[in-house]
């Protein structure tokens, strides 16, 4: 059975914790998205629309591309483990560490995965090396941007010199951009452009993580070749996006910019104040722009176990590929939490 692997199992703790292990928005719900899920009843009571048209043509709109290079799933893992399934490399590359489930995903179907080790030395920033990694066998290239669990995005020249390269040399680019949202928006990297010129490119976003909507399961893709895109939907079950789901992801598009304005102004400040203190404690942080931080607390091996009895759950990042027990990350949450957290971990460091 395969163990757990993620952030977020409050389920198999007994007593109450703040759950910083996950990385959703410090804001909640919107509320206008709560209402329409409790105001959902009838959903209940017929199939959902298994092509999902309605929301695919409001995604659209909003990225500004097709609604025929949108695709629906539940969540944004269905839709890595669906890529995979009809995809089917026979190898492909990513990056150490990184989000886990492009590997899983990638292992159910046979495929070999090549990873790049990105460097503590280099403070786990994605360089032009890199580049050197894409050649024959690789037939997919899968990207975190920004990457989990270092919050780091990947440059934008470079990004487009791995999409480039990847073309020539007959790969697909799979970027994962479901944490995009929380950068400024003066600094998100847009390849949504780029999507008609290159056909191998395939961005994955979801509602997930921006809209605080990790129980209803919710994401897309968006990729020009529709030959991909209908080979996806024949690896799937239908009506794979349920009724509530759908309709919380049109209540979530109607929301407008105030919301997402006001996360990352939040995000910014209590980043930055959690790095500060995190500093002052002796850790190492390596720049994260996310909502979330990646840090080292050299020699606290157990720093995890000792907040739990605290009251407050961690992401201890040493099954990540590349790392270990001393990398944490924690997401960032309301000021009032994050205080809170901190108070935790200096008592737990007895620094006062």
């Amino acid at each position: 059975m395969r163990g757990l692997v993620h952030g977020g199992d409050l389920y198999g703790h007994t007593e109450p914790l703040i759950d910083f292990s996950v990385n959703t928005n410090p804001l909640g719900l919107p509320a206008s998205v709560r209402q329409v899920i409790f105001d959902t009843g009838e959903c209940l009571e017929r199939y959902p629309d298994p092509l999902c048209r309605t929301l695919c043509e409001k995604i659209a709109a909003r990225d500004q591309v097709q609604a025929g290079w949108v695709h629906c799933g539940n969540g944004a893992a269905d839709l890595l483990y669906r890529i995979a399934l009809s995809l089917r490399p026979k190898c492909a590359l990513t990056i150490a560490p990184t989000f886990s489930e492009y590997e899983s995903a990638l292992d159910a179907v046979g495929c070999t995965v090549e990873r790049h080790l990105l460097r503590e030395s280099e403070g786990f920033r994605l360089t032009e090396q890199f580049l050197g990694r894409i050649d024959l066998p690789v037939k997919l290239v899968v990207l975190c941007n920004p990457n989990n669990p270092t919050g780091l995005p990947i440059d934008r020249s470079l990004l487009l010199k791995i999409l480039d390269r990847c073309a020539k040399s007959g790969a697909r680019l799979l970027v994962d951009e479901c944490f995009l949202p929380f950068l400024p928006e003066k600094e998100t990297i847009r390849l949504t452009e780029l999507l008609a010129e290159f056909p191998n490119l395939i961005l994955l976003r979801a509602f997930t993580k921006i809209y605080a909507m990790a129980g209803l399961r919710l994401g897309y893709l968006l990729c020009s070749d529709r030959k991909i895109i209908d080979r996806i939907q024949t690896c799937e079950p239908p009506w794979n996006v349920s009724g509530p789901a759908q309709a919380a992801g049109l209540a979530a598009l109607d929301c407008g910019p105030a919301y997402l304005e006001q996360t990352r102004e939040l995000v910014h400040h209590e980043r930055r104040y959690l790095e500060i203190e995190l500093q002052s404690m002796g850790a190492v942080c390596f720049g994260s722009q996310a909502n979330y931080l990646f840090f080292k607390l050299a020699g606290w091996w157990d720093l995890q176990e000792k907040l739990i009895k605290k009251g407050y759950l961690i992401r201890n990042c040493g099954n990540y590929h590349g790392l270990d027990g001393q990398f944490y990350r924690i997401a960032v949450r309301t000021h009032e939490e994050n205080t809170g957290l901190i108070r935790a971990m200096r008592e737990v460091l007895a620094i006062i």
